[in-house]
Formats: C-alpha cells, sequence, structure tokens
C-alpha cells in the first residue's frame, strides 16, 4: 500500500509535495555539502555510519530521490519531504503536528494552540521563540507568511489547493501570524477546516534562504521548483547526510533548536536516520527479519510468524497488528445502467463477504465490520466520536448476506427472467468489471472476493486489472463499472475531507479528476451537510450531522469500503533498538504516542524515547 499511495500522491501533485534535502559523501555521485559543523565526526567513511548510532528504515524511499525542495512535486524524496495530512518532519518543519489518537494538534514551530477569531475568519498562531533555522536564526512570522506567498506565486501543487481557501497570511510581529480565510458572499470562511488543515500539513520556509533560490533562477517558477536545493536551511533535527541510489541517511544536528526546554527538552535518540533502497518488499523483508532495518512501512503478510522470535513486534499486541486510519473502497459508475439503481448497488454490498478480504487479503489486519459498523469514519476513536452508530443501525450491514441481498434485489423486480444465472435489469444483464491495478495483490484478491459476491446474488462481476496508468485514466474520467480506491485518511479536516471525497457533487463538473466521488453520486442534502460541518462548532450539533450524512451514505451506497486499512504499516525489530512507540506509551509530555513510524505528526516523539538494547 505504500507503492499505491506513492504512485497516487505523484499522479495528482497535490499535496504530499516532496522535497528533500541531501549531503554528501564524497564518493557518491548525489552527494551534497552539508555545511555540517560537526565534522569532526569519528565516522571517517560516510558511506558507513555506526549501527548503534543508526535506526533504519524500509518502506519509506523507493529509489533514489530528485531534490530537497518543498516547492517540487516531483522530487521522490518520501524519507526527507512529506506533506501531507501528518506531515514528515524530519528535515522541515510545519507549525503544529497532527495525532491520529486523540485528533489533536500539537505545537511545534508553533507556541501554543491556534485561536481563532469569533467569527472564524481569521487564525492567529504564535511562533516558539526558541525555533531556529539550521543557520542558528530565528524562525520569525515573516517565515510563515512568505513560505505561503512563494506557494501561491509560483503555484505549487499547495499553492494552487489552499489559495482557494487562504487570503493572506501576514506577521503581525516577530512572533505572531495571522492567516485571514477567505470568505463567502454571507461573510463566513468559505471552509475554515481548510484553514486549519495547513498547519500540521505545510512546511515552514526560511524567506532568506528562498530569496536565495528565487534570486539564482532569475524568479522563474519552473526553474525554481526544480531547483535541487541541496544547499537548504531548514529547522527540523536532522540534516542531510547521504543520498545516491543506494541509500539515503540524515544526521542528527545537534544545535536542533528542540532540545529547548519549551519544545522537547533534549535531542532525538538516534544520530543518524538510514534508509536502504530496497527493489522489492521481499528484500526489505529480508533485511528487516536479519535486524538490519529497525522500523518497517513495509505490508507484511502474516506478519505473527515474524513475532514468534520476540525481537519484532507490532504497534498492537494482537490482531489487527496495526491501527486502522483509511478505508479502501469500492466505487460505482452511477451512469451505468443496473449500477444507477440503488438495490443493485446495496445488494452487492451486502453479498460480499468482509471477513474472508480481511483474512485472506489484509492478513486480518483489520477490524471487522462487526467490530467496528460501517459509516463515514474511519476507526478511530476520534472519528468514531462523532458519529451516532445506534441511529445508523438500521442502515449499515457487515456483509456475506447472501439471501438479504437476493431478496433486496427480488423486491425490486431485478430478477433473471431467462434462467441462465444472471439477472436483468430493463432487459439488459447485470454484467459489470471491476477494476484496480494489476499486480496490487490485496486489492486484486478483495475484488476476487467481491466477484464471488456477484456470482452468488445473480449479477455477473468480472475482474479487470489493467496496468497502474490505464487504471489511473479510467478512475480519473469514470470510464469504470467498479473501481477501487482509498479515500482520504486522518488529519484535522478528516472526516470531512473522506466525506466530501465520497459524496460531493462538485466533483461532477469536472471531465478528468483524481480527487473523490468517481462514480458521479448527486444529493442536495449531503451537499448541504458538506458545507454546513466545516462551520459547525457545536459538537452535539456536528455529530448529528455527520450521523445524518453516514445516512444518506449507507442508504444510497454510491461506493462501500472493503476493509479498514492503517496508513502507515509499523512493525519493528528491537535486536539493536527497544522501547518504540506501542499502544499505551506516551511522550514525556503524557500524550500517547501515535503509529506513524516516528517519522510523521505527533508520531516523531519516539524518535525522543527509544533506546539501545545494549544500553550504551
Amino acid at each position: 500500500m505504500n507503492n499505491h499511495l506513492k504512485k497516487f500522491c505523484v499522479f495528482l501533485v497535490v499535496a504530499a509535495m516532496i522535497a528533500t534535502l541531501a549531503a554528501g559523501c564524497g564518493k557518491n555521485k548525489n552527494t551534497v555539502d552539508t555545511n555540517t559543523k560537526d565534522k569532526g565526526t569519528k565516522t571517517e567513511d560516510k558511506n558507513s555510519t555506526p549501527r548503534n548510532e543508526t535506526l533504519y528504515f524500509n518502506g519509506q524511499q523507493w529509489g533514489a530521490i530528485n531534490d530537497w525542495n518543498p516547492l517540487s512535486s516531483n522530487s521522490n524524496n518520501a524519507m526527507g519531504v512529506g506533506q501531507k495530512d501528518s506531515a514528515r518532519t524530519l528535515i522541515y518543519e510545519t507549525l503544529y503536528m497532527y495525532n491520529m489518537l486523540d485528533g489533536k494538534l500539537y505545537p511545534l514551530l508553533a507556541d501554543g494552540d491556534p485561536v481563532w477569531n469569533d467569527a472564524h475568519t481569521t487564525l492567529t498562531v504564535k511562533i516558539n521563540k526558541d525555533a531556529k533555522w539550521s543557520d542558528g536564526t530565528a524562525v520569525t512570522a515573516d517565515d510563515v507568511a512568505y513560505t505561503f506567498d512563494v506557494n501561491v506565486k509560483y503555484e505549487t501543487a499547495a499553492g494552487l489547493d489552499y489559495k482557494g481557501y487562504i487570503e493572506s497570511i501576514k506577521a503581525q510581529d516577530p512572533s505572531t501570524v495571522v492567516i485571514t480565510a477567505k470568505l463567502n458572499s454571507s461573510g463566513q470562511a468559505i471552509n475554515p477546516l481548510k484553514v486549519l488543515e495547513y498547519l500540521p500539513k505545510m512546511y515552514v520556509l526560511q524567506k532568506a534562504y528562498i530569496q536565495k533560490v528565487e534570486a539564482r533562477n532569475n524568479n522563474d517558477a519552473t526553474k525554481i521548483k526544480t531547483d535541487k536545493m541541496e544547499d537548504l536551511v531548514a529547522s527540523g533535527p536532522y540534516k542531510p547526510y547521504i543520498a545516491n541510489d543506494q541509500k539515503v541517511v540524515f544526521q542528527r544536528d545537534d544545535n536542533y533548536w528542540g532540545k529547548a526546554a519549551s519544545m522537547w527538552g533534549k535531542l532525538p535518540v538516534p544520530k543518524y536516520i538510514g534508509h536502504n533502497i530496497f527493489k522489492d518488499n521481499a528484500s526489505g523483508d529480508t533485511a528487516f527479519k536479519a535486524g538490519e532495518v529497525d522500523v518497517s512501512q513495509q505490508f507484511i503478510s502474516d506478519v505473527q510468524s515474524m513475532m514468534s522470535g520476540g525481537k519484532i513486534s507490532t504497534y498492537l499486541p494482537e490482531l489487527p497488528y496495526y491501527v486502522a486510519a483509511t478505508m479502501p473502497t469500492a466505487f460505482y459508475n452511477l451512469e451505468k445502467p443496473g449500477l444507477d439503481q440503488v438495490a443493485v448497488r446495496k445488494a452487492i454490498a451486502l453479498a460480499v463477504d468482509y471477513d474472508q478480504i480481511i483474512k485472506s487479503a489484509m492478513s486480518g489486519y483489520s477490524p471487522s465490520f462487526k467490530d467496528v459498523p460501517r459509516s463515514l469514519m474511519n476507526p478511530s476513536d476520534a472519528e468514531q466520536k462523532l458519529v451516532d452508530q445506534s441511529a445508523l443501525k438500521s442502515v449499515q450491514w457487515a456483509g456475506n448476506d447472501v439471501e438479504g441481498a437476493k431478496k433486496l434485489l427480488d423486491d425490486a423486480g431485478i430478477k433473471d427472467t431467462d434462467n441462465d444465472g444472471i439477472r436483468e435489469y430493463k432487459g439488459q444483464k447485470l454484467s459489470f468489471k471491476a477494476e484496480c491495478p494489476q499486480g496490487w495483490s490485496d486489492w486484486n484478491a478483495s475484488l476476487e472476493i467481491v466477484a464471488a459476491a456477484g456470482k452468488k446474488i445473480g449479477i455477473d462481476i468480472q475482474t479487470y486489472f489493467p496496468d497502474a496508468n490505464t487504471f489511473y485514466d479510467d478512475l480519473s474520467n469514470q470510464h469504470f463499472d467498479i473501481a477501487m480506491w482509498s479515500p482520504s485518511a486522518a488529519g484535522i479536516s478528516n472526516p470531512w475531507t473522506r466525506a466530501y471525497g465520497l459524496l460531493s457533487s462538485s466533483y461532477n463538473s469536472m471531465k478528468t479528476q483524481m480527487i473523490g466521488n468517481f462514480g458521479g453520486f448527486s444529493d442536495k442534502r449531503a451537499d448541504e451537510l458538506l458545507s454546513l460541518i466545516p462551520h459547525e462548532t457545536d459538537q452535539a450539533k456536528l455529530k448529528s450531522e455527520y450521523t445524518e450524512l453516514s445516512k444518506i451514505y449507507l442508504t444510497q451506497v454510491p461506493s462501500f469500503s472493503l476493509m479498514y486499512r492503517p496508513e502507515l504499516f509499523y512493525t519493528v525489530n528491537e535486536t539493536v533498538w527497544t522501547n518504540y512507540p506501542q499502544k499505551g506509551l506516551k511522550s514525556d509530555k503524557g500524550v500517547e504516542i501515535p503509529p506513524y513510524d516516528l517519522t510523521d505528526g505527533y508520531g516523531i516523539a519516539g524518535l525522543y524515547s527509544i533506546k539501545l538494547v545494549s544500553g550504551k
């Protein structure tokens, strides 16, 4: 799934902008001078770092990086740069960190909570006065403001995304940022959730450094967005050290501002963060089992067999082992005869054996739909609090209800009239293709189970697994019958963003899009609720609106989720390091650390808690 997500981000050219910081190793052509102050390190050979000072990863970085540029949309630098709902902050930093376990934002470069004005049209953020850039200068409100302006000016993916919701970001004084929302005709923020989403997602860049990049590229947008930024200035705890087609290694900045009492109060434990470039999951798994990798973000089939030796563990001590945050989904094309009928859509969804999908395609790494009844919410406590499950009970289903599906079709008059085993609707046989990219074995297996369900209820569903580019074209242009894709996962703007992607009719005027509502669903009340929710501050009303929206979704079934799934797979090997974040482990600040691989959002707190097994 890590590969799926990577391809998705590249295709969208949206939020997951990748920038990287690389620094150098003399023997490698892709290396960079880091301007490091501690050239007296005991590591003479920069191609090698001490094992007891290096935390190794896999599943994050696939292939050599292109650049270290947060303004770029094609850096292929997932280990160093990932501006997503919970941004990866090893090198660049955001104002806040998101924690999916409690749905809260925690200050990083910021100081204290963000504060809305009474009208919810401006958001004020204070900057931590201890925050410094790697060149020793202070992070200021002016840096925050200039970062936004540059993204808009040069039309980066983020700039294009946020300029529709944010009017301006200004420095009120050196440590105070005021974010002003764009307003609708009623004087309300168009979408305050999109304003809030900016805080844990967008890296803050140093104004002086970006101006240097602009100058050397003559303010040419294309050149600026493809500048490698190998001489970067950033604020994070690590800086580039090695970057080539074999590995990526970051070195800790021992002058990192975060050791101030106002932040972490100490440095992260590993001096180096390493990631070898593996050709596939199998080679990564081999290194992981051998203890050469400490933290794995790869999908590992039957992970429990690896855990028997006592060295390898997951975030949860038993099934489902991982914390689910996203919901891979089967989208119907509602323009196809037959699929334009609710009875057909819901009958297929009722008949699918989800327990089999979870057991065989997901190795059990998902709660069942009996454990977490379906709605628009992922299984996290933060999202489940936003829906009234008891009010949805009459429209929910857990699957494998073949007789219920048959009755639904019979009652709708959709029957097999020629006794060939396939039902007809308006004289046409119900025959469809269900597709996802070839080689995505877990997804392929899931759709085979959907096809088997169709056969049981008299609907012919053939699986179709084209190459990824063909699938993207089919999905984005509505050239499909049934297609599998994942909506948005966890984040400060979720579950709204997910609900919008599943139900908003705003997508229906777009001929080509890879964002959501691929099947063309339209419902006036759903659109009204989607416009109301971002403005709602009363939790009871919010819960009522999400419950009503979920009821529309489960009643009209424009799509249906096939499983729950973790946002990141997180498996650790305690051969060298121990005391990893696992369920219940809290940071020094008393906050439970989420399973974000010690790199994303509040998950980075885990870098301050791990210990060497040897104790040295």
